[in-house]
């Protein structure tokens, strides 16, 4: 499981919500091995005032929130982490220096989906990649 938020100003979003959707998307499965169908992003439009960030970045500053079950390897990571600059700057050249991605790991059992406990859930992909 992985939800994906993803923050940056209101311009922003509005511009690249669905190159940035695509992008991440193709980084999350090819890393992370993860199917198609489950698409779980949620995009936070904030107002300038709103998003303030050190004066080294642009206005197309954003951060990338991935919360997902535990279990992952670190090359599975690092590889998910590279992909998303790499994929993100392609698609719509925002630079690496204006992408912060933080990866927050739970455990399954502290999660709730479908009405049961992440970790009774038989998923349809792995989760040890």
């Amino acid at each position: 499981m992985a939800q994906i938020k993803v923050y940056s100003r209101r311009e922003n979003i509005d511009q690249y919500r669905e190159l940035l959707s695509e992008a991440i998307h193709r980084s999350v499965m090819h890393a992370l091995s993860y199917p198609a169908e489950k698409r779980f992003h949620r995009f936070i439009s904030l107002d300038k005032e709103d998003f303030i960030f050190p004066s080294d970045r642009s206005d197309q500053h954003l951060i990338i929130e991935i919360l997902m079950f535990e279990g992952r390897s670190i090359d599975a990571k690092k590889t998910l982490i590279r992909e998303l600059f790499n994929n993100i700057h392609a698609s719509c050249g925002i630079q690496a220096n204006d992408i912060e991605i933080t990866l927050i790991e739970t455990p399954k059992e502290n999660w709730g989906i479908r009405g049961m406990s992440g970790d009774e859930l038989v998923l349809n992909y792995k989760v040890d990649v």
